[in-house]
């Protein structure tokens, strides 16, 4: 892919299970096992009940644009070589305030440069692939669906 980029750490106690199933190609939030909540992004204590006791829940892995922004220079140089790309904030459709961000791909495979703003709007349907960027790091990505789900 791109030399350099900036990879996330995968061995944190708070976010190894979401890493984990993202390797296997599966989307998890966590699930308070004290009050049930479901909460994203990982943290280590539950923000309504305090529980630092939690599990994790597999998501369908399909959404809705909520937002989205294209980067503009200068970035980081890694980032720099990957323009233009569109990054989404994605509302999951199992709970519309779980919000998953990454890059959005015109097709299953597509490439992160691929997609412009002028092709996209807030509500439209995506579901989720993971693009293996190294041997711990599978990297969310959204792919645009044919149009029908929007605004539902």
């Amino acid at each position: 892919m791109i030399n350099d980029l900036p990879l996330p750490v995968t061995n944190d106690p708070v976010d190894h299970g979401f890493w984990a199933s993202a390797l296997q190609s599966q989307l998890v939030v966590q699930r308070c096992s004290g009050c049930r909540l479901l909460r994203f992004p990982p943290r280590p204590m539950c923000p309504k009940c305090q529980s630092s006791d939690s599990g994790w829940q597999v998501m369908s892995g399909r959404g809705k644009v909520w937002s989205f922004a294209t980067p503009a220079s200068p970035l980081l140089p890694a980032f720099e070589a990957l323009t233009p790309y569109v990054t989404a904030v994605v509302s999951l459709d199992e709970h519309e305030d779980l919000r998953v961000v990454g890059p959005l791909l015109l097709a299953p495979g597509g490439d992160i440069q691929g997609v412009r703003a002028d092709q996209l709007s807030i509500g439209q349907a995506v579901s989720i692939e993971f693009k293996r960027l190294a041997d711990d790091v599978a990297l969310p990505c959204w792919v645009l669906e044919p149009s029908g789900r929007q605004g539902e």
